[in-house]
């Protein structure tokens, strides 16, 4: 998984190898909130499937818990989240 932060669009796709991009327009948060945890969570619900999600809240939880910045990358159960910001 990919979460891009400050690109044109806001966008869940699936990359050319299948990975799942998350792609947010703005600048990367400090922290996420209760709603831009939710509101990332629907999103996403439009392409992740139903073992992908979860996993997705999970490493928003830890992002929430250890902090958003570019270049972090996060791997839980074997799924690995990576934030960039173009």
């Amino acid at each position: 998984m990919l979460f891009v932060h400050g690109g044109p669009a806001t966008a869940v796709v699936r990359g050319p190898a299948g990975e799942s991009v998350v792609l947010l327009s703005g600048e990367l948060p400090q922290v996420l909130t209760d709603q831009s945890v939710t509101e990332l969570l629907e999103l996403a619900a439009a392409v992740l499937d139903a073992d992908e999600l979860p996993l997705f809240h999970t490493c928003l939880r830890t992002l929430r818990r250890d902090g958003m910045r570019a270049g972090r990358r996060i791997e839980i159960d074997g799924a690995v989240l990576t934030v960039y910001e173009g």
